[in-house]
């Protein structure tokens, strides 16, 4: 392939990274703790949509921020396994092969 399609090759791959990044913002990843008390909706991205917290965490400020740790990093975790998964796939399938190109898209 000449310098000129792999350019284009290249702008093509980061129009689609951005594609798939804004997609990513549609995609919900719901966490929950264990006994249901605490629920959290985030986007693949690891926007905060929404979180839901029962009355009777509300008693306890040290309990309430221990779920909210737990529970977030889990979502968190959820939608950055998603988020790299989507980027992957998009990269390693459209991505011209050029050493050290690769790191440019992270």
């Amino acid at each position: 392939m000449d310098l000129m399609g792999m350019m284009g090759k290249l702008k093509e791959t980061q129009q689609k990274i951005e594609d798939t990044k804004k997609r990513l913002d549609t995609v919900l990843v719901d966490e929950e703790s264990a006994d249901g008390l605490l629920k959290v909706t985030l986007t693949a991205n690891t926007k905060i949509k929404s979180i839901s917290i029962a009355d009777s965490l509300l008693e306890d400020k040290e309990q309430l921020e221990d779920y909210l740790i737990v529970t977030l990093n889990k979502a968190i975790e959820k939608a950055s396994s998603i988020n790299q998964t989507e980027l992957d796939a998009v990269t390693k399938m459209d991505m011209p092969m050029i050493p050290g190109m690769d790191e440019l898209f992270k």
